[in-house]
């Protein structure tokens, strides 16, 4: 029998609800590895996570039995029930509906890792949503702007 082989690397960005700054500096690299393990645990590689208060960036090796939208789901459901079940926000914690997922090659994911280890000083420079525009202008995706992430 034929083996399947597959190099899919995925860069998926989506938001906290209502964009609001809740993912907090003291507790967000436990969020990162909590997110990691969601990943790992589905047979997926994660490569990096990282983001800001208000939105996350995850990288992964994806293989392709494993629909994006099924990752995203188990990693925003559980993650949110993570930092609720720990109250580490006041009141409840969940994530704006919806993900950008854009698809590299085996040579960019260096580039790609530096991308993400390096948001903070990325968004120094340049707002979310700029920066989220210009990921779907560079991946030619067409959008209707009111089925974007609620922006501040």
């Amino acid at each position: 029998m034929a083996n399947t082989f597959s190099q899919l690397y995925i860069q998926i960005v989506f938001a906290v609800k209502g964009r609001q700054n809740l993912i907090h500096h003291a507790w967000k690299e436990d969020l990162h590895k909590y997110i990691a393990g969601i990943i790992k645990g589905k047979g997926q590689k994660p490569i990096i996570v990282n983001g800001m208060p208000d939105h996350l960036h995850i990288f992964v090796g994806l293989r392709p039995a494993m629909a994006i939208s099924d990752l995203v789901r188990d990693i925003k459901n559980n993650s949110s029930n993570f930092i609720n079940d720990r109250h580490l926000v006041n009141g409840r914690f969940s994530w704006q509906e919806g993900y950008g997922a854009f698809s590299y090659s085996h040579s960019h994911i260096e580039n790609v890792y530096n991308y993400i280890l390096n948001q903070e000083t990325h968004h120094q420079k340049q707002t979310f949503k700029t920066e989220y525009l210009g990921l779907l202008s560079t991946f030619e995706i067409p959008f209707d702007e009111k089925y974007l992430f609620e922006w501040c």
